[in-house]
Parts: structure tokens; C-alpha cells; sequence
């Protein structure tokens, strides 16, 4: 979540300014940033995860039920506030996750049947797998499927006969770029992982697609 230097509260994404958050896209798309200045250019490494929270618009109660907004139609407030954010950044983020707001009886519940340990434990067997499998095609400097070229990604990540046509009409109903396009491969195949699945099924790619849903969505609205 993006914070103000030492102030801890947290600011939505699309309260920076654009110019900054689109100076994102170099970092996230190679891991790298190439500052130019006269006749230098220097590239520095910058391979870093980015978590970024918003609300679903100004106020944050579009999504309220039975709540109108002042400034119109619900969806029409929540559409001019994320489409702050734009496309090519969108299409950069793997994982868009639509956050409920939490009531009184969800504090109540109990605790869910996998915790934190147990997670962990599977997060770092599936990157124990993904570093032995670009080991064995001789890729020692790649050890995780967000890295892998997308040549080599292509390779490991053919989905069965079901992924695959799920993905075909994907792609066109979703209009999927060919980055959107392999980051959805790369999702998937590490939610294949962390299942100890050896090939990618339809279920790994629907779940890959269903983070995708938000951009889909914040596209048309724009």
C-alpha cells in the first residue's frame, strides 16, 4: 500500500500523480530503470513487487448498497476514478482483488482452516520448483515464473486442452494484450504450482483470469 513518507496513512493510487505512476511501467515490465541525463545513460536494476490499494471511488461508497452519489449515477463516479489510472499500468499489475467491506459478523467468524505457516510452507516449495525447473533449461539466473523469458514461459505453461480454450475465447472477450497474455500464462502456472500441479489446467487459468477482471472492467467503463 503506498504510504507518505512518515505519515503511516495510506493514500489511494490514483491520488498520485500520473507522470509517477506511469514512470512505474519500465521497473515492472523488465526490472529495470534507465535514468538519461545529457550524454549518459545508466540503468540501474529494480526488480520490486508493488501492492496499491484505492477505494472504488472518491467518497469509497460506490459499491455501498443503497447508496447514491452526488456527482451521479454510481458507476459513472467509480469509472472517472479509477480510469485515473491508466491502461498500460493496468496492464501491468497481475492480481486486481475487489476487497468487500468488512462487517460486524465477518469479525466473528472463525479463523480460516489454512494460516500463515501453512502458506508459507507452500509459497516456498512452488518457487523450490520453479527454481529447479529454469535450472534443468540451463537458466540458472532465473528462478521464478515472473522472470522467465516469455519464449521459455510459452514452453512450460501449455495448458491443457480445456485451459486452452478457455484462454482462446479469453483473450478475445477480454481483449488481451500480448503482455496481458502472458502474464495471465504466468499466474496461472504459478497457481499450478502451488497446487503441485504439473500442467496447467483450466482452473489455473480461470483463477488467472478472474485477477484480471477489474482492468477488463475499468476499460470499458473508460
Amino acid at each position: 500500500m503506498p504510504i507518505r513518507g512518515p505519515d503511516p496513512t495510506p493514500i489511494d493510487i490514483p491520488e498520485f500523480q500520473a507522470q509517477a505512476l506511469d514512470a512505474l511501467r519500465q521497473p515492472l515490465e523488465t526490472g529495470e530503470v534507465a535514468i538519461s541525463r545529457a550524454n549518459h545513460r545508466v540503468t540501474y536494476p529494480a526488480r520490486f513487487m508493488l501492492i496499491a490499494a484505492m477505494n472504488p471511488c472518491r467518497c469509497g461508497r460506490a459499491s455501498d448498497p443503497g447508496f447514491t452519489c452526488r456527482r451521479g449515477p454510481n458507476t459513472r463516479c467509480a469509472a472517472e476514478y479509477q480510469t485515473k489510472l491508466s491502461g498500460p499500468l493496468l496492464d501491468r499489475i497481475d492480481l486486481n482483488i475487489e476487497v468487500p467491506a468488512v462487517t460486524a459478523a465477518d469479525l466473528i467468524l472463525p479463523p480460516p482452516a489454512e494460516g500463515s505457516k501453512e502458506v508459507a510452507a507452500r509459497v516456498a516449495a512452488a518457487r523450490a520448483v520453479q527454481a529447479e525447473r529454469y535450472a534443468a533449461l540451463g537458466l540458472y539466473n532465473v528462478t521464478t515464473n515472473s522472470a522467465s523469458p516469455a519464449a521459455i514461459l510459452e514452453e512450460v505453461s501449455k495448458p491443457d486442452k480445456a485451459g486452452l480454450s478457455l484462454l482462446r475465447d479469453a483473450a478475445d472477450a477480454m481483449r488481451l494484450s500480448a503482455r496481458g497474455y502472458h502474464r495471465v500464462l504466468r499466474v496461472a502456472r504459478t497457481l499450478a504450482d502451488l497446487d503441485g500441479a504439473e500442467k496447467v489446467g483450466r482452473v489455473h487459468l480461470a483463477e488467472a483470469l478472474s485477477y484480471r477482471a477489474l482492468t477488463d472492467e475499468a476499460r470499458r467503463a473508460a
